[in-house]
């Protein structure tokens, strides 16, 4: 399987998911207040959890990127996910978080999709990352407001209406100035 890399942040550890994640995971992904905002909108079972995290790591080997589990990094608790998705339809490579409900608030969304960010210019490469917000996610729309995203477009996506942001490399001003 390809190399997860480690990201660090302040106050978070970005690893790779694993076992020992498997029921905070489990449980987050049980939560309808979680899970109201993303697929189909409705809760998962361990089973449909399982096929999630399984997912999630086999798109890494796929794509060369994917979700990360959030650590806190005095604790090693579990407190979420994020990370880049693209898989087989998707519009671009998607910048995407999720969060255990007791972490909410805290700012950790957005420090952790500043370290993916950074992986994403600096080891991918990109040259564009989006994050499709279902509208009505209003604590999602800041987060990417927060991370210097900007509201393109609305897309419907899956059955569900989206605000797309675009997040560009921090060197895109300077590109642009010299066309």
């Amino acid at each position: 399987m390809s190399h997860i890399p480690t990201l660090q942040t302040p106050r978070l550890r970005l690893v790779a998911l694993a076992a020992s994640h498997f029921d905070d995971y489990a449980a987050m992904l049980a939560d309808p207040d979680s899970t109201r905002w993303i697929g189909d909108g409705q809760p998962l079972d361990r089973t449909g959890a399982w096929r999630s995290l399984a997912m999630l790591l086999g798109h890494w080997e796929l794509r060369g990127c994917g979700m990360w589990a959030l650590e806190l990094k005095d604790t090693g608790e579990f407190v979420g996910r994020a990370g880049l998705m693209y898989p087989e339809g998707w519009p671009d490579l998607e910048l995407g978080w999720m969060l255990k409900p007791e972490f909410r608030h805290h700012g950790y969304a957005t420090e952790a999709g500043h370290a993916v960010l950074d992986f994403a210019w600096n080891q991918l490469h990109a040259q564009r990352v989006i994050s499709l917000v279902r509208i009505g996610n209003e604590a999602s729309d800041r987060v990417a407001e927060r991370l210097g995203g900007e509201h393109i477009e609305d897309m419907d996506f899956y059955g569900s209406h989206n605000h797309v942001f675009a997040y560009y490399p921090p060197y895109r001003e300077t590109r642009r100035a010299w066309a």
